[in-house]
């Protein structure tokens, strides 16, 4: 299984409101020959560090794809620039972020990339959306489902599920 989180909280000035620019990215993803099998709902989450920029829209997609891990991540930040996004400092406020989630189960520690994702087991808004769409994915290192992992976390960052 391949999870990409999918997210922003900048209005593109092609798409509009962050909602619309992440479905224009995941029709631009399905255009690059990437079969997204299932998306999870949209949720409304506060900036993590919290800070006075506007909140995110995310969600987690399952795709499908003969690209390697480095080459989807590749294809992914090519998508980001395309659609606006400019890199200045961790944790800015963006249009769109495309971030590798888990690569079927696999492990990697590079400069480029870590797999999985070092800091999914931390955000709810990444597993909220991992526990709606794959219930019996686990964490490749800690073997953990989202739900164990949820459970380990705190309540305090806001997560609200957007009606469909």
């Amino acid at each position: 299984m391949i999870l990409i989180g999918i997210g922003g909280n900048l209005r593109s000035p092609r798409f509009g409101p962050p909602i619309d620019t992440l479905s224009a990215a995941l029709a631009a993803l399905e255009a690059e020959h990437i079969k997204i099998l299932t998306r999870s709902g949209w949720y409304r989450t506060e900036p993590v560090p919290r800070s006075e920029q506007p909140w995110f829209i995310n969600a987690v997609v399952s795709l499908e794809t003969q690209l390697g891990a480095k080459e989807l991540l590749m294809l992914l930040q090519a998508m980001e620039r395309r659609f606006g996004r400019v890199r200045v400092r961790p944790n800015a406020p963006r249009v769109l972020d495309l971030d590798i989630l888990d690569y079927q189960g696999e492990r990697m520690d590079t400069p480029s990339l870590v797999l999985p994702h070092p800091r999914l087991h931390q955000r709810r808004f990444v597993l909220i959306p991992i526990a709606e769409i794959a219930p019996d994915w686990r964490h490749p290192i800690l073997g953990l489902t989202a739900q164990q992992l949820l459970a380990r976390l705190s309540s305090e960052q806001q997560v609200v599920r957007l009606p469909c």
